[in-house]
């Protein structure tokens, strides 16, 4: 039984993080894709240009998904929390 629930764990950990880090994933890699044609269009090769357009979209980012990423966290956590006297021997 406590193999089982330490795989369960282990699976929802992996598939929380992947649902709290997609939107900031995805948000990156469209900006970043963006940039990257807007360079090769116009043979601007600035460091600087592909780098800050990248983090003003995960500070967005974080601020229009932060409340419900916190919301997930804090279902996964308070599942753990709430099952763990199950296990304790």
């Amino acid at each position: 039984m406590g193999t089982n629930f330490v795989i369960q764990l282990g699976q929802q950990a992996l598939w929380t993080t992947l649902k709290i880090s997609a939107p900031i994933l995805i948000l990156g890699l469209v900006v970043g894709l963006i940039v990257s044609v807007l360079q090769a269009t116009t043979q601007i090769q600035e460091q600087s240009l592909s780098f800050i357009p990248k983090i003003l979209a995960v500070v967005v980012a974080l601020a229009v998904f932060g409340p419900w990423m916190l919301t997930v966290m804090l279902d996964f956590t308070n599942g753990i929390m709430g099952n763990l006297m199950q296990f304790v021997r």
